[in-house]
């Protein structure tokens, strides 16, 4: 506790301002975000106090927050509609039964979660390439600008002839539009001006503030957080501590049908979560000059989800956008995080009425600069300059996060990524031959041995026409995969069929010995030359000097 509080009291002052400026912004997300998976408002602002509590204090990367992110809310709006349906099936009839299955599906997701922290999956974040990182913030950028863009619009509660109940959005027009930008214009004139002026003073904390007392103060008719909310259907922000939701225990059923219906929603949430949460790791680690710890970061995103399901809460990430606006307010400390979380249920206990009365053109300011501050536009001046791959996967990843899924985007970045990097080295390969004195043909093997240069490494060989004695020497060439090892194991073969004496020379320490488990003979055709000098450049220091046979298969 001593060593966690000198950590944060140095900064404590711009933490904590920080902390209050990102709370007024998670709440209009939070809530748009419970209104496109259907749920109460209240159910995502409590997980998203839970989650962003949690990682704060627990999690590998101070500065970044976590809430309830539309990226995972996404995942359930189907979900939660056939739970719906499953419960009016059950013989007592339960009405409501998807919020009792989507309180099981963020716990398993939780679970999930730590167990990709646990097997330290968090570190493969750090494979992923630049351009998709690139496309990553591009396409999400544009996203929290589309989402902001349908602020200036109205949600009019509609129902069908069948009965069902839709929300059918309509845009601002005239006087209410323009008083609409004028009063966002306002919030980023503020937030670009005052650190020119002075920078002791919360740059979007002090636009928020001014812009609302600028709409109270002039009686402005103007769409706020309170009515925000009750066009969308909710009922206002006023609640409860959140405790443990006994219901959960009492009317779901736990068994295997369960288990299957909530499985994959919870696997693909799990994913999406922690992809963006360790993406937006990656970014607060570029611009804090710092590196977190992904793995911690995964088993706390974990254990929040698991509180957050637990006590009536819905599941949550890591998000871009709050975490930029924390730390472009100087927010770089756990601190920052704890305050969010702590003004976030200050706001839902005590002082509901005064959020409310917040407009929400302030808070489509802070997002729009926001957006502004996160787009990485040296992608347009690079663009020309970089390798035409790498280009196509910035691209590719920015359009796939717009108009498809950001999980999808990265998984199709880091594949193109590969299989270009795979293409390229498999060009690589290439052998130098010789004959020596004694008649022996020498190939001498450059570049990275793997999938991808199986079929260049076996059409530099002649097997027939060569003579009796051939020595393949790996010096300068690495034996990365099982698929090179077979390649190696086959090729012996063939000159073994042809009755030719064959040689290996300069194998890998690693790469000798799982030949010889694979097949026992090939012992008889590795070289161990310790006396010659290029010997040691084949093996690790740590693995050398260490004779074959030392081995145990």
């Amino acid at each position: 506790m001593t060593e966690f509080l000198r950590k944060i009291v140095p900064n404590a002052k711009d933490d904590v301002l920080a902390g209050i400026t990102v709370s007024l912004a998670m709440i209009p997300e939070v809530v748009a975000f419970a209104f496109v998976a259907q749920i109460d408002p209240l159910m995502a602002l409590s997980g998203a106090f839970i989650i962003g509590l949690i990682t704060a204090i627990f999690g590998g990367r101070p500065g970044l927050i976590s809430g309830a992110a539309g990226a995972v809310a996404v995942i359930f709006v189907t979900m939660i509609a056939d739970g719906h349906t499953k419960g009016m099936l059950l013989d007592v009839p339960i009405e409501n039964m998807g919020f009792f299955y989507l309180m099981a599906c963020v716990v398993l997701m939780g679970i999930i979660q730590i167990l990709a922290g646990v097997f330290k999956l968090g570190r493969f974040v750090r494979l992923i390439p630049h351009p998709v990182m690139m496309g990553f913030v591009n396409g999400l950028s544009i996203v929290i600008f589309m989402a902001q863009v349908k602020m200036f619009s109205h949600k009019n509660l509609q129902i069908s002839s069948a009965g069902v109940k839709e929300y059918v959005s309509t845009y601002m027009q005239g006087q209410e539009l323009y008083i609409m930008i004028g009063l966002v214009l306002l919030t980023m004139a503020i937030i670009w001006g005052l650190p020119k002026i002075t920078k002791k003073l919360p740059a979007a904390l002090t636009a928020i503030l001014i812009t609302s007392l600028i709409v109270i103060g002039f009686n402005m008719d103007v769409s706020t957080v309170g009515s925000y909310i009750i066009e969308g259907g909710g009922t206002g922000l006023k609640g409860e501590f959140p405790t443990p939701n006994l219901e959960l225990w009492e009317k779901l059923p736990f068994n295997l049908d369960t288990l299957k219906f909530i499985a994959l929603p919870a696997f693909l949430a799990a994913s999406v979560g922690l992809i963006e949460s360790l993406m937006t790791m990656n970014l607060v680690d570029e611009i804090t000059e710092t590196r977190g710890n992904g793995n911690r970061e995964c088993v706390a995103q974990g254990a929040g989800n698991i509180v957050s399901g637990l006590f009536g809460g819905t599941g949550g990430c890591g998000m871009i956008g709050q975490t930029v606006i924390n730390v472009n307010a100087g927010g770089r400390g756990r601190l920052s995080g704890i305050m969010m979380a702590v003004t976030l249920l200050s706001f839902i206990l005590f002082a509901d009425q005064l959020i409310e009365m917040v407009p929400i053109a302030a808070l489509v300011g802070v997002m729009f600069m926001m957006v502004i501050e996160t787009f990485a536009w040296s992608s347009f001046r690079i663009l020309k300059k970089i390798p035409m791959s790498d280009a196509v996967v910035l691209i590719t990843v920015s359009l796939v996060t717009v108009f498809v899924d950001l999980a999808v985007a990265v998984f199709i970045g880091v594949i193109i990524s590969a299989l270009v990097f795979a293409w390229e080295n498999a060009k690589k390969i290439r052998a130098r031959k010789r004959i020596k004195e004694d008649g022996t043909k020498v190939y001498e093997i450059w570049g990275p041995l793997f999938f991808g240069s199986i079929q260049a490494f076996n059409d530099k060989f002649d097997v027939k026409t060569d003579p009796e004695s051939v020595e393949i020497d790996f010096v300068e060439s690495r034996i990365s995969d099982h698929s090179a090892l077979e390649a190696i194991t086959l090729l012996v073969e063939k000159y073994e069929k042809e009755n030719k004496q064959i040689k290996l020379k300069h194998l890998s320490q690693d790469c000798k010995a799982l030949l010889c488990k694979s097949n026992p003979k090939l012992r008889q055709v590795i070289v161990d030359d310790i006396d010659d000098p290029r010997y040691h450049l084949a093996a690790n220091p740590e693995d050398f000097p260490k004779p074959i046979g030392e081995y145990k298969f």
